[in-house]
């Protein structure tokens, strides 16, 4: 209007044309917008799913290598090991549940009386048998109920004290002065 030209008037097959191309215009944009809403979808899950495969194959590459003398089991195991505590001559409770919770512990006990339980799956290394695990489950030090100690296993002396390595059917006395 600033042109003072005259304003024209549309018909009403060019109102529709009009409006049908403005439309397809929006339809479009649409499309264009989804389709790029879904390439970046996929860009995204083929890095979360390229980063989380990579990782793993990093893992595989960088472990270090368990010796086979240090692998108990490849499969597993479930033994029971006993324990009897004495302080000064006076045996102490070992309480049921420890290892127990929300997450059960592969080395833990079910009642109270000393019963050790260890229930692993899959790979077992040998320092995971070691009491001193037991005792960090348990939250206490190995030396915390005396300075002097005297540990026998199945009736025999043993020196290893919190490294010795539980075994199925052992008897283990801990006599703190």
């Amino acid at each position: 209007m600033e042109n003072n030209q005259p304003v024209q008037q549309l018909t009403k097959k060019e109102k529709k044309e009009l409006r049908y191309k403005q439309r397809a215009e929006e339809k479009q944009k649409f499309g264009q917008r989804r389709a790029g809403k879904r390439v970046l979808k996929i860009a995204l899950a083929v890095i979360i799913i390229g980063g989380g495969l990579g990782s793993f194959i990093w893992y595989l590459a960088t472990r270090p290598v368990i010796p086979e003398t240090e692998i108990v089991s490849r499969n597993g195991l479930h033994w029971h090991s006993e324990l009897s505590i004495f302080v000064k001559g006076q045996k102490q409770e070992i309480p049921a549940n420890i290892g127990m919770g929300a997450v059960e512990q592969p080395v833990h006990t079910h009642e109270a009386g000393g019963v050790i339980h260890l229930e692993f799956q899959g790979l077992v290394h040998q320092d995971d048998l070691k009491i001193g695990r037991f005792f960090k489950i348990w939250g206490k030090n190995f030396m915390e109920f005396g300075p002097s100690i005297n540990m026998t296993v199945n009736g025999e002396k043993n020196g290893e004290l919190e490294n010795y390595r539980m075994k199925d059917g052992d008897k283990i006395e801990l006599k703190y002065e």
